[in-house]
């Protein structure tokens, strides 16, 4: 499973439809990789996956070019956090976000969620919005 978040799935979409077939004709083969490397597996008859490494050099790379006050500092890692604090700002279930990420406790995937400072503030008076609203249903 893959968060979409950002535009993420349009990056995906085009990425499958305009450029993964140019690396074999596995592109439907449901156990191709998505990431393929140039290089050819004879025994598998096909490219094969890209490496860890190669992904991290490549986020490396383009975090010093981009975001250079982030090198250095810009992981995979550090992307998972971000993705689990943006699912959670955008509203998802924190159970449902514990599945996703894969966490055994929900006290892991608390520790991956860092929210905006007036996050607890907002948190508080949507609550009692929902609670005065059931008392005046009550009334």
């Amino acid at each position: 499973m893959v968060p979409a978040i950002n535009g993420a799935d349009r990056l995906i979409d085009w990425w499958l439809a305009e450029v993964r077939h140019r690396f074999g004709d596995d592109w439907s083969d449901p156990d191709a990789p998505m990431l393929p490397s140039e290089r050819h597996s004879k025994e598998l008859e096909r490219c094969r996956r890209v490496g860890d490494d190669a992904l991290r050099q490549g986020l490396c790379v383009a975090t010093a070019r981009w975001l250079p006050a982030w090198s250095g500092r810009l992981t995979p890692h550090v992307l998972r956090h971000y993705c689990a604090s943006s699912l959670y700002g955008g509203g998802m279930d924190l159970k449902a976000l514990q599945g996703l990420l894969g966490h055994q406790w929900l006290a892991t995937t608390s520790g991956y969620i860092h929210v905006r400072d007036d996050h607890v503030e907002q948190a508080w008076v949507s609550a009692n919005r929902r609670l005065e609203t059931r008392f005046a249903e009550g009334e």
